[in-house]
């Protein structure tokens, strides 16, 4: 038997005494042998897959394929057998039923392979990439309620290239390589849940996985894609965190060639601009050209890069409800947002102008000019009624709660309690809030700050919202020691959670309460004070004598 079935090799009669000799088992030698016949046929498969023409190539694959797969279940053949199917750009149908019906044969083929049996396979395939798709917006969550408050580093820090290196943006790339078919379908996922959840995470991730592509030069599924060469565009501008002038042409260039008939390429472009990082770049966009607008003495509807900013953010907001109705045409922008509400804007950066040079004049005994306090009634109303009108004051509280302007922020906080879909307690308004507040820490010892801040904003939500509690936790984390003791044992009080709310706030609250007791004197302290403010006794001073 051993003479049949060894290795026919008349030096090694000789070689395989002496390796007795040592107590090396032949097992052990057949297996090192076979380990290494089995390397060498493996780097044989792929040099096949690469040489000659590729009708001959592939013929050679497929009978090695036909010849090996009946021993696909042996652990030691198996890995020939998988590299045989990854190389084969078509593997047979009922190979591939084979594979997909055998779960550890399933789980053990590579990724090459699982691609030609996921593209007609559209409900393996979803599940393959639904706990992706859950982990990626969990990870945009827990950075958005993170601990580490900072206006320095924030939800938008990251740069688009970075947020692509990211794990799920790498996995789904990967699942995908060049298959058109299976690209459409993750679309297609993204968009039923976008629909089905509102939550805008999945515009982001709609957008990184076309550059993510972009980046790999996958031309395949780029040159297919129609908002290709916008989203590429739109990503220079969300680096910059800014659309200039060049660029702005561009993206405007796009969407006026949107042919008839082509209409539905607005649900795609309405998705990228609805990603929360194209949001903030437009809005950001906006408030500096409304400054600028104001040193150059023009109004809004005189200046055309203004008009294509709200055009894009227009398009943005109204991505849900364009994917939702399947009309696809550009939401009409109401007049009175140029014309009434961008001047309102305006005129509170002349406010502020104008009450920066009268303190830098000579007070006149009339005394000093109080900071306007009151809110124009138009401006409450437009923060209620229009979304775009919204999107945009809410970032111009960002802007002024940045540049530490105390006064602008206390008079304009009050039309936050009411806006459009609760935009103002949206988590990424609080996130970004509660970084730049941080600016402010000196003025959390004041009583009148405090109580505009927590009683008349964010207590007005937190029990009804419970990511309002969540935020205005992390933000007393940061800040507790700045604010005055009486204000903070109310706050507690008032921030206590109740039987109905969520683990994560009942974690918060006691982390609060820790920090807060560290912070309380010792009891030995406390003893020691008093003693300190005795009254000394009275000694009888000369003249009473």
């Amino acid at each position: 038997l051993q003479t049949e079935n060894g290795v026919l090799l008349p030096s090694l009669q000789y070689a395989l005494p002496f390796l007795d000799l040592h107590g090396t088992p032949r097992l052990e030698f057949h297996q090192s042998v076979f380990d290494e016949l089995r390397e060498k046929l493996l780097e044989r498969v792929s040099a096949i897959a690469l040489e000659g023409k590729v009708e001959e190539r592939y013929k050679k694959l497929e009978d090695l394929l036909e010849k090996s797969f009946s021993l696909v279940k042996m652990p030691s053949i198996q890995p020939v057998v998988m590299c045989v199917m990854k190389h084969l750009p078509k593997v047979p149908e009922k190979k591939l039923k084979l594979v997909m019906a055998d779960k550890d044969l399933y789980k053990a083929c590579a990724v090459e392979v699982k691609r030609q049996i996921w593209q007609d396979n559209q409900a393996l395939f979803g599940d393959e990439v639904s706990p992706l798709l859950k982990q990626y917006i969990l990870e945009k969550e827990n950075i958005l309620f993170s601990n580490d408050i900072s206006f320095l580093q924030n939800f938008f820090s990251p740069s688009p290239k970075t947020r692509r290196q990211g794990e799920v943006v790498q996995k789904l790339t990967q699942m995908i390589g060049k298959n058109v078919k299976l690209y459409d379908m993750v679309l297609q996922f993204l968009r039923t849940l976008f629909l089905r959840t509102r939550n805008v995470h999945y515009c982001t991730l709609r957008a990184e996985l076309l550059m993510s592509l972009h980046d790999l030069e996958i031309s395949e599924i780029c040159t297919v894609d129609p908002c290709h060469k916008f989203t590429w565009c739109l990503d220079a501008c969300i680096r910059e965190k800014f659309v200039d002038n060049k660029r702005a042409r561009e993206l405007q260039g796009f969407l006026d060639g949107v042919k008839k008939g082509q209409e539905q390429v607005l649900g795609d472009l309405s998705m990228i601009l609805c990603d929360p990082f194209a949001i903030n770049t437009l809005a950001l966009s906006t408030i500096r050209h409304l400054q600028d607008l104001v040193g150059q003495d023009t109004l809004p509807r005189e200046s055309p890069d203004l008009l294509l900013l709200l055009r894009m953010l227009s398009l943005g907001q109204g991505a849900w409800d364009m994917i939702d109705s399947q009309v696809f045409k550009e939401p009409k922008m109401e007049a009175e947002l140029i014309t009434r509400f961008l001047p309102l804007l305006m005129s509170f950066v002349v406010d502020d102008h104008t009450f920066t040079v009268d303190q830098k004049l000579p007070s006149e005994e009339k005394g000093p000019i109080p900071y306007p306090s009151t809110i124009p009634e138009a401006f409450t109303k437009f923060l209620q009624e229009n979304r775009i009108a919204c999107e945009i004051g809410l970032y111009y509280i960002l802007h002024i709660t940045k540049q530490r302007n105390k006064n602008a922020f206390l008079r304009l906080l009050p039309a936050l309690v009411e806006t459009f879909s609760d935009l103002a307690f949206s988590d990424i308004f609080l996130h970004l809030l509660t970084g730049n507040l941080t600016l402010l820490g000196e003025e959390f010892a004041l009583e009148e700050f405090c109580t505009s801040l927590f009683d008349g904003f964010f207590l007005a939500a937190c029990s009804r919202k419970e990511n309002v509690h969540r935020h205005v936790l992390r933000l007393l984390l940061h800040l507790h020691h700045k604010v005055a003791p009486a204000k903070l044992e109310s706050l507690q009080k008032a921030l206590e959670p109740t039987k109905q709310s969520g683990e994560a706030v009942k974690e918060l609250y006691n982390q609060l309460t820790e920090k807060l007791e560290l912070r309380k004197p010792s009891p030995a302290e406390v003893t020691e004070t008093p003693s300190m403010e005795l009254p000394l006794p009275t000694v009888p001073t000369p003249a009473s004598r």
